[in-house]
């Protein structure tokens, strides 16, 4: 029972801050801060929607398309990298292999935010400040992915399937995408997920990259609305399409878990060997 009860209050701990939001997007501005927050007042969900995708020439859409491209395209890319260098790391001996394992394990321990200047400074040099590409070249880069593609090849890539690939004369690349990836989908679907998220509710990298509003994501852009509301430019009518643009910007992910959910399954290569 004590058990049960500690579930039903982390329950109502982690869904408490959605729900809020959800009631919160069904309110006009006086009912946002007129009425009791966690409660429905006077439903304006339709009032609230055309005023989201109409304001400022309906520049949201366009935020919602940018976090999209960044999350797929980071997503894919740093997916493709951690996958290839995962499986190297695991099954391949080059010279340094070990060193430079280490340092990933290092990296992985070293914030984000603290990396953002120098990446700013190399972007600077290379002419990329204000372009997608500083925001997209160093997502690329996704140390835990590596890491956790590496502890899934060692462990459920066998071996032996590799080298009966490699005596029926497959190359190294034909043997990593016909043996080795189909077996690694579980993980790399965990992975995409990981960088598809992570991507989408990055905040501080665009902000530091870009000041070109058609470039913005969701999360900076929702930022420049509510500045502009808390310093009076945009005014208090502001705040309810906030809100319901939080609200919309959080329903791809949630479709994005409901629809890879089903490729989180092990065992693939259970009965492969002979």
């Amino acid at each position: 029972m004590k058990a049960r009860a500690v579930m039903a209050l982390l329950i109502v701990y982690f869904l408490l801050p959605f729900w809020w939001l959800l009631v919160a997007a069904t309110k006009d501005n006086d009912g946002l801060f007129g009425s009791a927050p966690l409660w429905f007042a006077d439903v304006h969900v339709v009032d609230n929607l055309r005023l989201l995708f109409t304001h400022e020439d309906g520049i949201y859409l366009r935020w919602l398309a940018n976090s999209a491209m960044y999350a797929v395209v980071c997503g894919a890319g740093a997916t493709a990298v951690a996958a290839l260098a995962g499986y190297a790391f695991a099954k391949l001996r080059f010279p340094g292999r070990n060193a430079l394992f280490a340092l990933l394990l290092g990296l992985i321990m070293v914030p984000a935010t603290a990396l953002v200047l120098p990446t700013y400074l190399l972007m600077a040099q290379a002419g990329l400040i204000d372009s997608v590409w500083a925001v997209i070249l160093p997502s690329l880069l996704n140390p835990f992915g590596v890491y956790l593609l590496r502890v899934y090849v060692h462990d459920s890539v066998p071996d032996e399937m590799l080298e009966a690939a490699r005596i029926d004369g497959a190359g190294e690349l034909r043997v990593f995408r016909s043996v080795a990836l189909p077996a690694m989908r579980p993980a790399l679907v965990t992975v995409l997920l990981f960088t598809m998220v992570a991507s989408w509710n990055n905040f501080f990298l665009p902000l530091v990259m870009l000041s070109d509003q058609d470039l913005y994501p969701l999360t900076v852009g929702l930022r420049s609305w509510y500045q502009s509301a808390t310093i009076g430019n945009g005014g208090p009518a502001l705040f309810n399409i906030i809100v319901t643009g939080a609200l919309v910007a959080i329903l791809p992910l949630i479709a994005a878990f409901l629809l890879l959910q089903r490729y989180w399954r092990g065992g693939l290569t259970i009965g492969a060997l002979k």
